[in-house]
């Protein structure tokens, strides 16, 4: 199957497990693959946090990085845990029950049930993200898939060191023709280990045609953002297509996703980007799904909105989607001036009873703060607006309570009451 091929609905062919034995056993362990944690770290692993930081180890385990046992300073068992020896973020627990090891069959169980709470987004996208991480029980691990190939990413020692096991398990739960890894992101620096890209199995086109809820667009599995595309986004697109009216705008439109959700129902839709090569991608994915009423506009947003509002246009319906201005919690400060900007120059654009819908994310800020962005923005903007839905990350992207890492995407729809 080449890259710009599709199986409408379909999925790499599951496979049976083969010689698997998935009961538990109990481990036999020596003092040096054995972490000792302090009370606090003992107390935050107890509340369902699965990280220990290195302030919290009283003693580091003797090996390299891999799976360890973890126990409390007064030798309470602790369970299982990702050994990084060079992070701040030192261990990384998997498994609470000390005598059920992280064995190959293990991580085949754990792979297995993650990817089955996906097996129902299959009917209406051949793209998602299949394993997220501490979401899903795995700390640092990604998996996404992309039609018939997977993209990963392991961002911990401890979890670089498994692997072989991960990509074996991968193989044959899934059928895949190929794993890519996009062990690129800066998070490996603190770990201690290379950034690269490189094939892990068969091989990966690069670029992978996307079907998502009928729209149809190009990923770059080997270099385009994230692991390809943002996936993240995915419901969130069809909820503001559905509502999308007249003529509609889509701020950081980067390869066009949700203007082509907006062009489905919108008389026509305004694709702002600050990239001519994103735009260019634009114009390919509106080609791609036969759609005329999309217009790339090349420019900043913050100064293309300023000078529109001074032209007097008007949209009925905006999507502001940008980069993550706050990276780091040092940003903060800059990043909620940016949001309230960007936000209260679309609000000054919005026609009467029109929707907009806004989005952060940024992992630093929270949604209490992003809410108060809004309504700053709103009261700047002298207008009435009414919220019509919080929305925050679909189901493949599970944000777990209690594990706040877990969770950074979130966004407002609201209309405009006057």
């Amino acid at each position: 199957m080449s890259s710009g091929s599709h199986r409408r609905g379909g999925r790499p062919p599951e496979r049976k497990p083969q010689r698997k034995s998935h009961a538990p056993h109990v481990a036999s362990t020596t003092g040096g693959d054995i972490a000792i944690v302090n009370r606090r770290g003992a107390q935050r692993l107890r509340r369902g946090h699965p990280w220990v930081f290195r302030s919290d180890v009283e003693r580091f385990p003797a090996l390299p990085a891999g799976v360890v046992r973890v126990e409390e300073s007064n030798g309470a068992p602790l369970g299982w845990a990702l050994w990084s020896p060079q992070s701040e973020i030192s261990l990384r627990r998997i498994e609470a029950n000390t005598s059920v090891q992280p064995d190959e069959a293990w991580w085949f169980a754990q792979l297995r049930s993650a990817l089955s709470r996906r097996d129902h987004l299959n009917a209406d996208a051949n793209a998602y993200r299949l394993v997220h991480g501490e979401g899903d029980g795995l700390p640092s691990l990604v998996v996404d898939r992309y039609d018939e190939w997977l993209v990963v990413q392991l961002l911990s020692a401890g979890l670089d060191a498994q692997q072989e096991v991960i990509v074996s398990a991968l193989r044959e739960l899934t059928g895949c023709r190929g794993i890519l890894a996009r062990n690129d992101p800066a998070a490996r620096d603190r770990e201690g280990l290379p950034r690269e890209v490189k094939l892990l199995h068969g091989d990966v086109p690069r670029t992978v045609e996307v079907m998502e809820h009928g729209v149809r667009y190009i990923a770059a599995p080997w270099d385009g953002q994230k692991t390809g595309a943002f996936l993240d986004q995915r419901e969130n697109r069809v909820l503001v297509g559905s509502l999308a009216r007249g003529r509609a705008l889509d701020c950081f439109a980067y390869h066009g996703s949700f203007a082509l959700h907006l062009a489905r129902r919108a008389d026509h839709v305004c694709a702002l980007d600050i990239s001519a090569p994103a735009l260019a991608r634009v114009e390919a994915h509106a080609e791609r799904n036969g759609l005329t009423n999309i217009e790339p506009v090349e420019g900043d947003a913050f100064d293309v909105l300023r000078a529109w509002h001074r032209e007097g246009r008007q949209f009925d319906t905006i999507v502001v989607d940008p980069p993550a201005f706050a990276k780091t919690r040092g940003a903060l400060d800059g990043a909620l001036r940016g949001y309230k900007d960007i936000n209260l120059q679309a609000m000054k654009l919005l026609a009467p009873g029109g929707l907009l819908f806004t989005a952060s994310c940024s992992f630093h800020l929270s949604r209490g703060l992003f809410f108060d962005v809004v309504q700053e923005a709103v009261a700047d903007s002298g207008r009435r607006f009414a919220l019509r839905a919080m929305t925050g990350q679909p189901i493949d992207h599970p944000e777990v309570i209690g594990i706040p890492e877990t969770g950074y995407l979130k966004g407002a729809v609201l209309e405009a009451m006057n």
